[in-house]
């Protein structure tokens, strides 16, 4: 991004000397025009170059990139990505539709039966009551009340405010951690632990590794451009998935895969979707059968153990437990040898296939770039144990290219990290003593259901409590979380749902006061560009005034604080642009210890522009475990025995029988070869879609890039499709017994016969909001999935597998009310 400001190789004189003939400039004689000021600095600071000062547009940024925004007349009317962006996203051109979105939460709304009967009134009306609008004043007086009410009368533990989601980007405006902080202040809530993503791998990982493992930073795209020589891709769709970052995408991930290409690197696919990354990328596809990645992991490792391929000397001394393993392999300890053949027989592929993969992946140095979805799923645990192990046989962790890495198709993992500072936001304060034990994030609707329930988690006890408000913000519950239908009982057991949102989703549909939030293209902001290499500092400049009745985050917290009592602890005395220019001054002092010189905070803010900070070479050329292969007495990973854990003594004492001391094949809740198959024969897999970032943006035009027959698109081989009369474009029903849904066919050949898939994210729409498993009009996949534990040990989530049937759809389809409003809420407009 070579028009951003790089602060390498600026004197300390000459960079005071410029920010202070600027400071003097501009702001004691008033604010200058935009043009002139990026003259000014340019001029004193010819690093700090203005960005394409001539276009006048305002820079922000989104999980999707930074932009440059159009504005006028108080109307966004353009977001373009920076022209130096690597990979830019055309995601970043549904801003303006973001903002003006016909079904936008305009006003603050209380459910009728609410307001009129108070907490806990008329709960199974959630989703088709009628909306009332109220003031400002008037919602915060009942939300602030409601939260008194319920910690006077119940403690802490009956109020949920873990709002798990995706939020919008920004460092100040991270409404979850601002919600966090305002339930400390009043006196503590119900928390969780875990995420959604990755809510099994992050478990068992410190018990094999030492580290959670899927965020941390791995080996640098150089280092494996340059040295790998085979790269499987395990369960992954990359170039989808790097379109997106939790912060702002640094967009280095594409380039590296693209690079592995040009060099003719050879590349193999590992999922039963021929997905957009191994068709752009040119890569090998091998289809298992969903849900049996284990076993075809366990059938390479008896190959690397039988034909002595694996790398003894490695496994001797950096890890511990493989005899245990070894004997399980060999049938030892249960008497079923697990050879490629008995792989084959359960995962699909052939016998010989897995062999030569086994092979090739230790004649070669092999870089093992894994997924997460397999882990999303029952016994979710034992596939990336397995993977490890399978690694660590292999002899290649902590050489350059070689080894395995669980976050290279999440933003941008190997991005090379950067010199310079990191922004902190708001925190969310300190727990207040006595708060309650958080519960896993993907038991929500257990806890819900099941108040005094006892449930394992990780060698430990979790009692759920009985809750009686759920706060959400930043997030969309009812889209996420599986089995809806189960879920949508489950939400009628609390007295009081509120939820913070710029849009009327399903979880605002289904709450009982709904206070309307601004997007972040609406209010002031920074944060980082690149999670991983942390390069970049964007000014999230507001675009356009807030929109109708909508409030920023910030500002609705604070009311409720001041409401509370509690407003000076919340803000510290400061506004938004203070503690912007806080968070600033923090980050570039952090900047200077590292050599690293910065303007001034309204340099900076009034510039239009943004810093990118300088990538030292030892960064480039980071790999991961290099110090731990280099001496694993001096540098131990956080493991009990410090090495790599094939068998753990610690999960092994636990005694869950759904998570023995080894990676093992133990077959899922549904399969292909359960009791259920019988009535619901084909396999869902579920995944990422390429327009949009989970349910955001499926309220915008790209819907009609992907919709099929107004609805979610549904993937099945052509084999299948035949059997039951159904072409492409046919609206088609897919149901088990957990629920139904409508869906648009796309008949290929890029899916294992047998398989189908829907993309995750679409907005769930009841045909019939009174009737228990109503059918879904718009495709939501998770009315289809099950919601228990992934195991005792992780209590995961099992959000990429069930077991349906399909068939096409007959009669006049119901409409389609995913993205309007509640006609309740329209009438008041």
């Amino acid at each position: 991004m070579a028009k951003a400001f790089s602060a390498a190789g600026v004197s300390r004189r000459r960079f005071l000397y410029g920010c202070g003939a600027l400071a003097g400039a501009s702001w004691l004689g008033g604010q200058w025009s935009r043009s002139a000021l990026a003259q000014a600095v340019s001029q004193a600071l010819p690093q700090f170059s203005a960005l394409r000062a001539a276009s006048g547009g305002l820079l922000s940024a989104a999980h999707w990139g930074a932009f440059e925004a159009t504005v006028e007349d108080g109307r966004m009317l353009d977001a373009r990505p920076v022209g130096d962006d690597p990979a830019p996203n055309e995601l970043i051109g549904m801003a303006p539709h973001q903002v003006h979105a016909g079904n936008r939460v305009r006003y603050p709304m209380v459910r009728k039966s609410w307001l009129e009967g108070g907490p806990g009134s008329r709960t199974e009306l959630r989703g088709r009551d009628q909306w009332v609008r109220v003031s400002w004043e008037q919602a915060t007086r009942l939300v602030g009340d409601e939260i008194i009410r319920v910690q006077q009368e119940h403690g802490p533990q009956a109020i949920y405010a873990g709002s798990y989601g995706w939020k919008s980007v920004g460092m100040l405006h991270n409404c979850q951690a601002l919600l966090k902080r305002l339930m400390n202040l009043a006196g503590g809530f119900l928390g969780y632990t875990g995420d959604y993503s990755t809510g099994a791998a992050q478990v068992i990982m410190p018990h094999v590794v030492g580290s959670i493992e899927v965020y941390e930073q791995q080996t640098t795209w150089p280092e494996v451009i340059e040295h790998s020589q085979l790269v499987v891709l395990w369960g992954c769709n990359p170039m989808v998935t790097l379109r997106n970052s939790w912060n702002v995408p640094d967009h280095v991930g594409p380039g590296g895969f693209m690079a592995l290409r040009q060099k003719g690197t050879r590349m193999i696919c590992i999922d039963p979707v021929h997905n957009e990354s191994a068709r752009e990328l040119d890569a090998e596809w091998l289809a298992p059968r969903p849900y049996t990645d284990c076993a075809l992991l366990l059938g390479i490792a008896q190959t690397l153990l039988a034909e002595k391929l694996y790398n003894a000397g490695f496994v001797h001394d950096y890890t511990v437990g493989f005899d245990r393993f070894a004997a399980y392999l060999t049938g030892e300890t249960d008497r079923q040898v697990k050879d490629a053949d008995w792989a084959a027989d359960i995962c699909g592929l052939p016998a010989d296939t897995i062999r030569q993969l086994a092979r090739d992946m230790a004649r070669q140095r092999t870089m093992i770039m894994s997924g997460w979805g397999m882990q999303r799923q029952h016994h979710g645990e034992q596939q990336h144990w397995a993977l490890v192990t399978v690694a660590a046989m292999l002899g290649q962790i902590g050489l350059p290219g070689g080894g395995f890495g669980l976050s290279y198709h999440y933003s941008s993992g190997g991005s090379p990290i950067a010199r310079g500072g990191v922004l902190a936001g708001m925190s969310a304060g300190v727990a207040p003593a006595g708060a309650p034990r958080p519960i896993p994030v993907a038991r929500i609707a257990d806890c819900l259901a099941n108040p005094g329930k006892t449930i394992d988690h990780n060698g430990g006890k979790v009692t759920y409590p009985e809750v009686k408000m759920v706060y959400v913000a930043g997030g969309n519950t009812l889209q996420q979380h599986q089995d809806i239908n189960n879920l949508i009982t489950a939400w009628r057991r609390p007295q009081t749902i509120v939820v913070n949102e710029p849009y009327w989703t399903a979880t605002a549909k289904y709450a009982d006061i709904v206070l309307p939030a601004t997007t972040s293209y609406e209010r002031n902001d920074l944060d980082m560009g690149g999670d991983y290499s942390q390069r970049y500092v964007f000014p999230m400049h507001q675009c356009v005034p807030p929109q109708f009745e909508a409030r920023n985050d910030f500002d609705i917290f604070r009311a409720l604080a001041a409401h509370l009592g509690r407003e000076q602890a919340f803000t510290d005395g400061k506004s938004e642009m203070q503690w912007l220019a806080g968070m600033y001054d923090a980050m570039q002092k952090q900047a200077a210890v590292n050599n690293v010189a910065l303007p001034s905070f309204e340099v900076f803010w009034q510039s239009n522009n943004y810093v990118c900070f300088p990538i030292p070479d030892a960064s480039r050329r980071w790999v991961r475990f290099a110090d731990y292969r280099e001496d694993p007495l001096l540098n131990p990973l956080g493991t009990p025995s410090g090495k790599i854990e094939i068998y753990s003594a610690t999960v092994a004492a636990m005694g869950y029988d759904d998570c023995p001391g080894h990676p093992t094949w133990m077959p899922p809740h549904e399969w292909y070869r359960g009791p259920e198959a019988e009535r619901f024969p084909l396999s869902l897999t579920s995944g990422h879609p390429i327009n949009r970032l989970h349910s955001q943006l499926d309220n915008t035009p790209l819907r009609d890039k992907y919709a099929v027959a107004d609805r979610e698109a549904i993937l099945i081989n052509h084999l299948d499709a035949g059997r039951r009369g159904i072409n492409s474009g046919d609206l088609v029903r897919a149901w088990n017994d957990r629920g139904q849904v409508l869906a648009g066919a796309v008949v290929s050949g890029d899916i294992r016969p047998g398989v189908v898939r829907i993309s995750e994210g679409a907005w769930y729409d009841a045909a019939d909001a009174a009737q228990p498993g109503a059918l879904c009009t718009n495709g939501s996949v998770n009315c289809l999935t099950f919601d228990i534990g992934s195991s005792r040990l992780a209590q995961g989530n099992c959000g990429q597998m069930a077991q349906v049937n399909i068939e096409k759809y007959q009669g006049v389809p119901p409409a389609n009310h995913a993205y309007d409003l509640p006609a309740s809420a329209d009438r008041t407009i």
